[in-house]
């Protein structure tokens, strides 16, 4: 008896401890509310100068959230459907154009296949000069966006120039929908292939429809690319997990300091491909709910993960209403995928003194043990089983890009070739490579190159060691003969180049559709991918963690 009154005592005590606690904050949070409204009222009022009460009241609440973590944020009214856009839903009213500033105009730069400006022959290249009688000279792009988009069936008006010439076009909108799925289909040797963009609504049914349709062609195996995949919907990640894996399987962990946050998240349903062999694609723009779903496969070794590491996102937002049809996204929680590790990589808890997060220290993180017992980490992401090397662009190409060069002469491309044979095999030819270079011949397209860097580095490196004497002619020299190589950097990178300028050139025949399609004889992890669901071995060793695929991610193999 004695026992369990201590107990029901004990568990009194704890009670009151987190009735106190409770109340404590509530009492800050009352105290500090008063103090900020008497605040804002106070300058609101007296202050000298005309201000503006709903933009002063957003940088505070800006400057507030600023000091938690990016993923954190204030959505005024204004932006509420620019929100739902980005994070929720996948579809607009609109005409399914983007459009692209260059030289203070605005032009068309793409155009989805099978929407309003397709069918309405909106190019490419046009030039648009007004929007419904409104010109669109010194707009910004979210002016333009609001322009272009409303409610299905109402009609826009748009003048064009298109080679010298105006052109008129009145086009109806249509609910425009972004597929979280933008490619789908078998590849070489029965393999089947999902590319996934985004994890917003219905991109778990999407990624099921994709995979029924695979399904009945037999596939040998199956690669989900999730590169480039910033997520979304926590829920639609264990739903794509639950593809692959069986009933009643834990997915993933959500911790919050509010105990309502803490959930376990379960598989659901009887999955539709629990024995195909897999592979995840992965880079570092997959992040947050790609991240939860190549972490639950990887720790349940049931696919193989190849490409580069993770973004490292291991944070949950929720959405809160507010008065006056405004939000706030809030932090809520972090997630932990099955084996129990949070792959977050940046410590917002501890910020440096500029505000800056830092990664956490490689001597901090701790190793975790997949299903089969292979060795992994937290907080950094999730490493690959195989990785593959990203190619990264040089200064010339970059800049190629940058100064819309490449925009320039894909729109001349397609005016000047009616057809250019099937997506997936088209290649820029050498002549029409030489055609590039004499069209960019005289253009503005400067830019800085990694050496002028390393020297201009080593020049003020000198220079603080008072040995610049010594070295000034060797590095004056050295300059001469860099700007000289860089007039060749045109043909030195021209497989580089002709493949950016390809991507550009099929999308004004294929669309997005085609540009997949057509990367496919390029890409490294995609080919390292099939490679691997071709040899059984080979598969088998990873997922048992024979040898070196014991640990994966050791901190002191880790490099950026």
């Amino acid at each position: 008896m004695r026992k369990v009154n201590k107990i029901i005592i004990l568990i009194g005590i704890g009670i009151l401890s987190i009735s106190f606690a409770f109340k404590e904050d509530l009492f800050q949070v009352s105290k500090n509310l008063d103090i900020f409204a008497s605040v804002y009222k106070e300058v609101s009022i007296n202050y000298v100068e005309d201000s503006n009460p709903a933009g002063l009241m957003k940088t505070g609440i800006d400057a507030m959230l600023n000091s938690l973590d990016p993923y954190t944020e204030y959505v005024p009214e204004s932006e509420i459907e620019n929100y739902k856009l980005k994070y929720v839903s996948t579809q607009y009213g609109g005409i399914g154009a983007g459009t692209l500033v260059i030289d203070g105009k605005l032009f068309i730069n793409e155009v989805t296949e099978g929407n309003p400006a397709h069918k309405g022959d909106v190019r490419p290249g046009d030039q648009i000069v007004k929007i419904n009688g409104i010109e669109v000279k010194d707009k910004d792009r979210a002016e333009v966006s609001q322009l272009l988009r409303g409610p299905k069936g109402t009609q826009v008006s748009l003048v064009l120039v298109r080679d010298g010439a105006v052109v008129n076009k009145t086009l109806a909108r249509e609910e425009i929908k972004q597929p979280n799925v933008s490619y789908s289909g078998m590849l070489d040797n029965q393999i089947g292939y999902i590319k996934l963009d985004k994890f917003l609504e219905n991109s778990g049914q999407e990624v099921k429809d994709a995979l029924e349709k695979i399904n009945k062609q037999n596939p040998k195996g199956l690669i989900l690319d999730l590169r480039n995949n910033g997520g979304g919907i926590l829920q639609e990640a264990v739903k794509i997990v639950n593809l692959f894996v069986d009933k009643n399987v834990l997915a993933v962990i959500q911790k919050g300091r509010n105990p309502e946050k803490s959930i376990n998240y379960y598989t659901q349903n009887i999955p539709l491909a629990p024995q195909t062999p897999l592979v995840v694609l992965v880079n570092r723009g997959s992040a947050s709910a790609s991240e939860i779903v190549a972490g639950a496969l990887q720790d349940l070794d049931r696919a193989i993960i190849v490409g580069q590491i993770s973004f490292g996102k291991g944070l949950v937002q929720q959405t809160f209403n507010l008065p006056y049809n405004s939000l706030v996204k809030v932090t809520v929680a972090k997630y932990y995928t099955p084996s129990g590790r949070c792959i977050q990589a940046l410590d917002y808890a501890h910020k440096k003194k500029d505000g800056t997060a830092s990664k956490f220290a490689d001597s901090t993180l701790k190793p975790f043990r997949t299903k089969a017992g292979r060795t992994v980490y937290d907080g950094n992401g999730i490493y690959p089983d195989v990785t593959v090397e990203q190619d990264k662009l040089s200064p010339v190409t970059i800049s190629l890009i940058t100064k819309n060069l490449f925009f320039d002469y894909a729109n001349n491309f397609r005016k000047n070739n009616k057809e250019v044979g099937t997506a997936n095999k088209f290649q820029l030819s050498d002549a029409a490579y030489t055609q590039f270079i004499n069209a960019v011949s005289g253009k503005n397209y400067n830019y800085t190159s990694n050496t002028e860097r390393l020297l201009t580095a080593l020049k003020e490196e000198a220079e603080k060691e008072n040995k610049l004497a010594l070295v000034k002619t060797d590095i004056e020299d050295l300059k001469v003969k860099v700007s000289q190589a860089k007039k060749t950097d045109l043909t030195t990178h021209k497989d580089e180049i002709k493949r950016m300028l390809e991507t550009q050139i099929i999308s004004r025949y294929y669309f997005e559709r085609g540009k997949i399609e057509q990367s496919f004889q390029y890409d490294k992890e995609l080919i390292k991918a099939q490679s691997i669901l071709a040899n059984g071995q080979q598969m088998l060793a990873i997922l048992k963690g024979d040898g070196t695929y014991k640990n994966i991610g050791s901190p002191v193999l880790k490099v950026d």
